[in-house]
This record gives C-alpha cells, structure tokens and sequence, in this order.
C-alpha cells in the first residue's frame, strides 16, 4: 500500500463534502486500525467492514475535507474469499465500534494483522521483517474478553459506542465477552445517572461490577508556552465498587497473583501465561542476575524472573498505579529480592533503580530490561535510559506495532538491533495485536526497506 495512506494529514478542502455519498470503490490493501485503504477521485478513502481485493459500495461517515475521508462498507459486489457471515448482530456499519473483524475468517484476522505489523516496521523502522500472527488457543475468538467497560445511553440502557462517535449502541450481550462479562446481569437493567459500568471476571468466576460516574469538568490552564490562555477541560470519572470480591484473583504457571479490582491485567485468559513464557524464553534470565521491569503492574513478569534469577539476583520493577504497587507487593511477598517500586516511568526513574540494582562485585547494574509501556510506546527518552543502562537484552512488550516499530528504530539509531519478533492474535475480532520484541546491541539486523 502507499506508506503515507494511513498519516491522515489533511490537505485543502475539498470543494463539496462527501457526507453521505455512497461511492463504489475497488478496496486495496488493510491499514493500522482496522480499516482497509480505498481510493476515488485522487483521494484516500479508510472503510470498514471491507476486505483487500473487494469490490464494495462504501458510504461516507466521515469527512472533513482534504485527502481522506471515512466509510463503511455498505454493500459487498465481490466478497474476498475470507470474508464470513459476522457471528455478533451489532457488528454492522453504524452498530457497535469494538470489534474490527467480525466480518473475516479468523486465519484471515492474523494475517491482516501480520500484514499491519510488517508495513509498520517497514515505514517507521525501515526493517522488512516476515511477520507470522500467533493464535492464544484455538476457540473461535469469541468469549475471551474478561473485561468490558461498558457505555450508558441517555436512557440508562448499557452498550458500546459506534466507531469515532459518543453514541452508546444498546447490546442485550457481548459475543466476544467472557462468562459473566458477555452475558453480564447487568446488561438487562438500567442504570441512570453513570457515565459508565466496567465489568469483570476471574480466573474463579468472581465477577466485579465498577461503576463510573462523571463529576464536574476539571478546568486546567492552557499551554502558556504556546500563548494559549484558554481553558481547556477534561472530564473526570469516580469509581465505586458495586459488587464482587475485593480482589480478583488469576493464576499463572501454578503461581496465584491478586488484582485490584479496577487493576490491570491481561483480559484474554491464556494471555497472561503465553506472554510470560514468551518474555522468559527470550531474556533467559540466570541465578544471580540483576533485572528491571518497567510498567510493572502487578507483578507478572517481575515474579517470573525473579524465580528465574533465584535469591541470589534481583529484580526491581517500577509502577506508577498505586493500587497496582500495592498488589505487587502482596504477589512478590515470598520473593524478597524482588519489589515493585511506585514511580512513574522515566529517565531518572530508571537510572536510579540501575544504581539500586548495582551491588558489590556486580559487572553491570542490569543485565536484563523487560518492558511493557502504554499504547504510546515507551518513546526516545525511555529508551534512551534503558540502553544507558547497558543491559545484555531488552524484552519489549507492545500492544500497537506502530509505536513499537517506532522504539525499535530509536534503538538502531542508537546502535541495537531488532533480534527476534513475536506476534500474538490476542484480541480476536479486533485489529489490535500483541508483540514481544527482543532487542540486543550491536547494530541493526534484518533487510532495510527500500
């Protein structure tokens, strides 16, 4: 596909709005964030509900001008060969937003996926790279999700937002929904007055209802340094515990963790485990050495590796969630050479626990970096600290290829190179897709794009 397609950097106005026309259009190749790429009239047109290689009618939902518009696919004149029947009735043009790829076989889910996260170390890394998606089980792709944050309408009904719009979708269930989040009680009544109600289940069955609701707008000064003197707001959400368990509770490789109830954790069940033995099997962490764990959370992979590098290593992970520090304590409390420290992710932050680490007779303070940042990515200065540190690898855990592809390349610039790739499938239905990236020092591997 055309590597700036999916920039979105708009141009002039066009003369006259697209809003509403229906276009036929010949779909080309998939892009990052679950739509495929289309072209009329010199310009870019991003459908949903379509495939590479069809023929489609595309109804505009969006376009404000410039090269690009949106459209959802509203009549299919030649379907590609993995297109299938969507199993959930609320994954249509104009119905929920959540789901991507009801619509596709789930072969073809992966390697849509597989295609994205090669294009995007292409474009932002310049690495070509074979990219194979990897299944967490061999289900469906339905009933995985143990957690939904669930919208309230105007009514009180609960649902899902439509695609890039506030309108709350009511569902009476949710196909890709565990038990007891899917087909949650609470999807049958109302609930007046919350903003939202976030819904989840362990790995017992104990399900926790959370309610959000909005309070007053917080005001906050505009960007001085820009001469911006107005006030921006944003909105701000309480959560109260409804109901359920004081703690959640999941089970990995035969150890117990326990999760706050608002905490994060990995919401496909088999997540959690494949992740840790992917992140073990690359590091290969020894007795006696010493590891950081960045956005530690609870402590997943802070207690894997400590048991790898024994009591004679150590591990220190940094949080910033005081909720999710506070259960790591309690997971990593018969692990005493290894804690997870409150502190937000930084350049001095991570400096600082290198100096922690560094102890008598020690070559290097870190031997091993494991990392798993936001959907942001980690970013320059992140990294920046991390390579400082001079471990002998770093395990990069990614939720979104394009600020993964663009870390690695911070890392080649810096001398690193991308050594293995793993992708995981573990939001099924969704475009989303897991990586775990391994990164060693001494120059950049694989071929650059041309």
């Amino acid at each position: 596909m055309n590597q700036r397609a999916d920039r979105e950097q708009p141009q002039a106005a066009t003369a006259e709005s697209w809003l509403g026309h229906r276009l036929e259009v010949r779909v080309e190749a998939i892009a990052h964030g679950g739509h495929c790429v289309a072209r009329h009239e010199g310009r870019v047109i991003f459908v949903r509900h379509a495939l590479p290689g069809e023929t489609v009618v595309a109804e505009v939902t969006e376009d404000r001008g410039g090269s690009f518009c949106r459209a959802d696919a509203v009549e299919i004149r030649t379907a590609a060969p993995d297109r299938v029947r969507q199993p959930c009735p609320y994954a249509r043009p104009g119905g929920c937003g959540g789901c991507d790829f009801q619509h596709v076989s789930l072969p073809g889910q992966r390697a849509l996926k597989a295609v994205v996260v090669a294009e995007q170390l292409s474009r932002l890394a310049g690495l070509r790279r074979a990219v194979t998606v990897q299944p967490l089980d061999d289900g469906d792709g339905l009933g995985w999700r143990r957690r939904v944050r669930f919208a309230v309408g105007p009514g009180g009904e609960l649902g899902l937002r439509a695609h890039r719009s506030h309108h709350v979708v009511p569902l009476t269930h949710c196909p890709i929904g565990a038990a007891g989040v899917g087909d949650a009680g609470a999807l049958q009544a109302e609930w007046p007055g919350l903003a939202e109600l976030e819904v989840a289940v362990d790995d017992r069955g104990e399900v926790v209802e959370l309610a959000h609701r909005q309070r007053p707008a917080r005001h906050r000064q505009g960007d001085r340094r820009r001469g911006d003197r107005r006030r921006a707001t944003r909105p701000v959400l309480s959560t109260e515990q409804l109901s359920g368990p004081p703690a959640l509770r999941y089970s990995v490789a035969g150890r117990l963790f326990t999760v706050h109830p608002a905490g994060f954790w990995q919401t496909h069940p088999r997540a959690a485990e494949v992740f840790t033995e992917t992140v073990l099997r690359a590091a290969e962490p020894r007795p006696g050495e010493r590891v950081l764990d960045l956005y530690a959370g609870s402590g997943l992979f802070t207690a894997a590796l400590a048991a790898a590098v024994t009591a004679t290593g150590r591990v220190v992970g940094l949080e910033s969630e005081a909720d999710a520090v506070t259960d790591a304590g309690h997971n990593l409390a018969d692990q005493p050479w290894a804690a997870v420290r409150r502190a937000a992710v930084s350049a001095e932050s991570i400096a600082a626990a290198a100096v922690e680490l560094a102890g008598p007779g020690q070559p290097r303070g870190v031997s091993i970096v494991v990392l798993d940042p936001p959907r942001s990515g980690a970013g320059r200065e992140v990294l920046g600290a991390v390579m400082a540190a001079e471990p002998r690898i770093i395990v990069y855990v990614a939720c979104d290829p394009a600020a993964l592809a663009r870390d690695v390349r911070f890392a080649m610039d810096a001398g690193w190179r991308l050594d293995e790739l793993s992708a995981f499938d573990a939001f099924p239905m969704t475009h989303h897709v897991e990586c775990v990236a391994v990164l060693r020092p001494g120059g950049p591997a694989g071929t650059p794009a041309g």
